[in-house]
């Protein structure tokens, strides 16, 4: 119920701050308004070359990481139900050559003069496990690589057969497979193959991601536990390209990541953002660059819940809400330098870009948005943390 109210909360009062125009405050009064300690819930920062540096080498925090769920299993076991391709090879070729009924083959080289091979018609593994061969009976090859089956055959035809070489496949498996489904091309169950089994691989035969990589999330669900993670971690590091196991399932979903821009700007809209990075200057570009009559560009401003660590190695040392640390980014486009710094700081999902104009009309409009927004999300924290106790 005290989630429920602060959310109520929330939506009054950024109902109240809904007629956020392309106007907005001065950067007097933001600057003032950053200035009282007592009161305000952000701190606003000049941005420096220096810190942007700082900011876009920060090494990437995940929630999650695959590499924790990586197993050495074995790709190519036999599963009930699955079918088996059985080929016997025999010297005299008496049983499963040209005298006997598993359908007669060529002479085979290596094999002696009188070798034959028999390639036995295609066996299903049953309940039991089992499959029933000619002149050997049942043999149990269930949880048993090809070749341990072959090994088990050829044991059940000794006395039968002299010296038989017997060769084993699995021609189909409905179970060694992954279940594939949400942000992908051809949803469904993949095969599980031995060498093309990494989650790369299970993706791209699913025709692969519904969108670029740093848009999707994926869930790797295995014997009822899962680990999230993105989807473009998985790219950039090769220990989270793990091979995926039968039973498993994939679950990619699409998130989008939007930055928000208003104020004097060419665009005042919710921007999705390209494949790879966005920088301030691509960002302003995308959006008509500053309106030339009337943008302040000493003040470039982008609000953003920055990581605390973050927060902390610029100097920022307000206390963290369960978004990040509320942070005001200013920097001046009438100094030259203000221009290397914006082709240097990244845009983030959810941040707000906004540039007042030089003469605004309503000076506290964003002052107030940022407020009611940062107080909102640190009153749902405390909560959150009281009710934890």
């Amino acid at each position: 119920m005290n989630r429920l109210t602060l959310l109520i909360f929330a939506t009054a009062a950024l109902a109240g701050c809904s007629t956020l125009p392309r106007d907005g405050p001065s950067n007097r009064t933001i600057t003032s308004a950053a200035d009282r300690d007592a009161e305000t819930t952000f701190s606003l920062v000049d941005l420096t070359y220096e810190q942007s540096e700082r900011i876009r080498l920060a090494p990437p925090v995940f929630a999650g990481s695959f590499a924790s769920a990586s197993e050495r299993a074995v790709t190519d076991v036999i599963n009930i139900g699955d079918t088996l391709s059985i080929s016997v090879l025999e010297p005299g070729g008496s049983l499963f050559g040209g005298g006997g009924g598993g359908g007669a083959g060529p002479a085979t080289p290596g094999m002696g003069p009188t070798a034959a091979a028999g390639n036995l018609p295609s066996l299903v593994v049953d309940r039991d496990g089992a499959i029933s061969v000619p002149y050997a009976g049942q043999v149990s090859v269930v949880g048993l690589t090809p070749r341990e089956a072959a090994r088990a055959i050829r044991t059940a035809l000794r006395g039968q057969v002299i010296n038989p070489q017997v060769i084993v496949a699995i021609a189909q498996s409905p179970l060694n497979g992954v279940t594939v489904y949400g942000s992908v091309n051809t949803p469904g169950r993949v095969p599980v193959v031995a060498g093309a089994n990494s989650m790369i691989d299970i993706i791209a035969a699913a025709g692969g991601a519904a969108g670029p990589p740093e848009n999707i999330i994926v869930t790797l669900t295995r014997s009822g536990r899962s680990v999230t993670a993105p989807l473009s971690r998985v790219f950039a590091e090769p220990a989270e390209d793990i091979p995926l196991v039968r039973g498993d399932q994939l679950n990619l979903v699409s998130r989008p990541r939007r930055y928000s821009s208003f104020g004097a700007l060419g665009a005042v809209t919710l921007t999705e953002m390209p494949t790879g990075d966005t920088t301030l200057t691509g960002a302003l570009s995308a959006l008509g660059g500053l309106d030339n009559g009337s943008a302040n560009a000493r003040a470039v401003l982008v609000f953003r819940f920055e990581r605390p660590d973050i927060a902390r190695s610029i100097g920022v040392n307000l206390p963290e809400t369960r978004k990040g640390v509320p942070v005001i980014y200013r920097l001046d486009l009438e100094d030259p330098t203000g221009f290397f710094i914006a082709n240097n700081f990244l845009i983030q999902a959810e941040d707000v870009i906004y540039v007042p104009r030089a003469d605004s009309a309503e000076l506290r409009k964003f002052f107030e948005f940022v407020q009611s927004i940062t107080r909102i999300i640190y009153d749902v924290s405390v909560t959150s943390a009281l009710g934890n106790n």
